[in-house]
């Protein structure tokens, strides 16, 4: 029996000593996570709160900032910009604006993308680009011992010579087709354009042509609609220092809408800007000039009993933007009359304001509208009820306008951190 109780009494022991071991394992694997976890909390506690429109794929990809969702929360105010370059491709202007305890520290970043860059290449840019420009910022936090950097590409000896010598060429064909038991309709365009933009010139010259059929079956008659248009245009801009720019814009051009069978035009033109262009993504007052005139050839008497006329006018636009931590605003005005009447004239004003009025409420509005006296080209005799319907020539009118507006509340966590891709589609299942 002793050796029984004695191998007994072993196995117990055995078993008791595995079970403290097992469990002391399971306490401190436990205590492990909790401190990850804590550690993970209080870096996230810690990190740089930032107020900026990002999109699912920044939010992804810079993930060691706080995306807050009110201004007021933010050390970090973030404003996004994009303009096309002379190029094709595109800019992405970022404004970074200190708040809180990194007041004053602002910075402006830009990223450039060539026209045939794919928008994956693009993105993958603008977030390179954003990271660095955070890392000034980032420093002024605890995450700063957690950031590396590294350089991966040799930087060449010279730099390539341009053989184009920044000439950009452009073209395009294409059409589309749809169709119903009593509808059908085909739609072609084609386009080919040049440009050359450096800091002294701008130059964009192109052509175009867009035909547009579409036929109707209504019991057992066909209505039938056929617009064209189309053209040559030639821009040229000379920048005149800091503020001031001068301009040459000719056109020909022809429109079955219009009534236009040709239509020559040449205009030169004079633009100031309060604030130098060096600003224009952030602010911009703009006052132009333009005087010139036009040869015109209709493809129907006009109402004043014109078949072909050469015409003189002068044009004043006015333009004010500004983008700032509130929203946006942007004013414009044009005003054009023609020197043998100058009764025959139209002016143009409207505006669009994006506002932040309170924490989480957002207001936009905006609306134009146009005074219009010098339709000169309507056919005389009107349009038909078909022609109307389908809005195939231009008709007689005083003013047109558009209005819109909206508003918008936000409200729960100001932390926006997580991109959750799941049932992304969702919004297809009705």
């Amino acid at each position: 029996m002793k050796p029984a109780l004695f191998i007994t009494g072993l196995l117990l022991l055995l078993f008791v000593s595995i079970t403290e071991s097992v469990m002391a394992q399971e306490i401190a694997k436990k205590q492990s996570e909790e401190i990850v976890i804590n550690t993970q909390d209080s870096l996230r506690k810690d990190a740089l709160n930032v107020y900026m429109n990002a999109s699912q794929h920044i939010r992804r990809e810079i993930s060691f900032i706080n995306y807050v969702r009110d201004i007021k929360d933010a050390q970090l105010v973030i404003i996004t910009t994009r303009q096309r370059t002379g190029s094709g491709g595109r800019q992405t202007n970022f404004f970074l604006e200190g708040q809180l305890n990194l007041k004053g520290k602002n910075d402006t970043i830009k990223y450039v993308s060539s026209p045939d860059d794919t928008e994956d290449i693009r993105r993958e840019g603008e977030i390179r680009t954003l990271k660095m420009g955070l890392m000034r910022y980032i420093l002024e936090t605890p995450l700063a011992e957690f950031i590396d950097i590294h350089f991966t590409e040799p930087i060449a000896d010279i730099v390539s010579d341009d053989k184009w010598n920044s000439w950009v060429f452009s073209t395009y064909f294409g059409g589309n087709t749809r169709g119903e038991d009593q509808y059908e309709s085909i739609e072609t365009n084609a386009n080919i354009s040049a440009s050359r933009v450096t800091d002294e010139w701008r130059i964009n010259t192109s052509a175009n042509y867009e035909w547009d059929l579409s036929k109707y079956h209504i019991n057992d008659e066909v209505i039938t609609s056929d617009r064209r248009n189309g053209g040559i245009h030639l821009t040229l801009v000379k920048s005149l220092g800091p503020h001031f720019s001068a301009g040459l814009f000719t056109n020909l051009t022809t429109s079955s809408y219009n009534n236009l069978n040709l239509n020559y035009s040449f205009f030169p033109a004079f633009e100031f800007n309060v604030f130098p262009y060096s600003e224009s993504t952030r602010r911009q007052l703009r006052l132009v000039y333009g005087l010139g005139g036009s040869y015109r050839d209709y493809n129907e008497l006009t109402i004043y009993d014109k078949e072909q006329e050469t015409l003189f006018n002068h044009q004043i636009w006015a333009n004010y933007r500004l983008i700032q931590k509130w929203g946006s605003i942007n004013v414009h005005a044009n005003w054009q009359n023609y020197f043998h009447d100058w009764s025959k004239n139209h002016l143009t004003a409207g505006f669009g304001v994006n506002f932040r009025i309170v924490k989480g409420l957002n207001f936009h509005i905006g609306g134009n509208y146009t005074m219009v006296h010098d339709q000169l080209a309507l056919v005389k005799g009107g349009a038909s009820e078909q022609e109307i319907l389908l809005h195939i020539k231009q008709l007689e009118t005083n003013y047109t306008y558009r209005t819109w507006f909206g508003i918008s509340y936000t409200f729960g966590s100001i932390y926006n951190n997580v991109v959750n891709p799941r049932f992304g589609i969702g919004d297809d299942f009705d």
